[in-house]
């Protein structure tokens, strides 16, 4: 059976997470403690026993999120069968090309810690708001920002989630106005969501030059498959597109919409595998695709279920 895979990105963290999966499989034990090693660290304790506080801290969410996908990979990996192609939400991206053998779990740990890092600070330096709009098309929410934005406050489409999910990101006057236009416009319902800064947009600016230098000093393989990019919602397999496109990716919107619909024309009736924490890609994709096969493998039972 074909297959794609999807990795969660932030916001898919919860205590607790990725326990049974060491508890239950070596191979995921083993992953979890060199990716403690790498950082030095106690991610793994962490995520065990929290606090939830320093959980939800993003130096700390994001490697714990790509700490989780890995573990899953570390058990399943050779399980998979064949792989049309992978993409991951935002920091997922990451695991993404973890699964394709770009980068190796450590490696990608330790530049997911860097990046939650840059970001928190260019947040300090600039603070930034995100809302969700629901039930409004994305181009309209991206009309609207374009119009709530000044030369000196910006608001811009972030997160392109579904045809009707949009989360807005950027200077919080500009959000705020941005916010009271969708409503305007007709959107359902806007939701502001506790964020550290202005993610995929402009304001993460100052963050790109670190991240780019870190990149650029890792090891980073041609994917075993295509990798399709937030960015650029194309397929990728090369190595500089892809180091390119992450470092892009940081003030890009994450156009998610495009993303689904590139891994089905990768792999057509290809089911859908999310890998690591939850299931809201889950969720996305079947609000993006008619009646997707889908599979979630990120707690101990499933991936037991699925090796049966």
């Amino acid at each position: 059976m074909v297959s794609v895979l999807l990795f969660p990105g932030q916001g898919a963290q919860k205590v607790g997470m990725g326990k049974d999966l060491a508890e239950a499989f070596p191979e995921a034990r083993d992953t979890f403690l060199a990716i403690d090693d790498a950082l030095g660290i106690a991610l793994s304790r962490t995520m065990w026993e929290g606090p939830a506080e320093d959980l939800q801290l993003t130096h700390f969410t994001q490697p714990a999120i790509v700490a989780h996908s890995a573990a899953v990979l570390a058990v399943v990996g050779n399980k998979l069968g064949q792989v049309a192609g992978a993409a991951g939400h935002s920091l997922g991206e990451y695991s993404a090309y973890v699964s394709a053998a770009s980068l190796t779990p450590v490696d990608a740990a330790r530049l997911v810690r860097l990046r939650g890092e840059l970001m928190n600070q260019a947040g300090q330096q600039r603070p930034g708001a995100m809302a969700a709009v629901l039930g409004l098309p994305s181009a309209e929410v991206e009309r609207v920002c374009r119009e709530a934005s000044t030369a000196g406050e910006v608001a811009v489409a972030a997160n392109l989630n579904t045809p009707d999910q949009t989360v807005v990101s950027g200077d919080p006057p500009a959000v705020q106005r941005a916010g009271d236009g969708c409503k305007a416009a007709g959107a359902k319902k806007v939701v502001p969501i506790k964020v550290s800064g202005a993610f995929h947009s402009p304001l993460m600016a100052p963050a790109a030059a670190g991240l780019a230098e870190a990149l650029e000093a890792t090891r980073f393989e041609a994917p075993a498959f295509p990798v399709v990019a937030n960015a650029s919602a194309t397929p990728v397999t090369e190595p500089r597109e892809a180091l390119r496109l992450l470092r892009e990716q940081l003030t890009a919107p994450v156009r998610w919409v495009e993303c689904v619909r590139a891994l089905a024309l990768l792999g057509p009736g290809a089911r859908f595998i999310e890998i690591g924490p939850g299931t809201v890609l889950g969720g996305l994709v079947k609000r993006i695709l008619p009646e997707p096969e889908y599979l979630s493998l990120g707690t101990a039972v499933e991936v037991q279920r699925f090796l049966a």
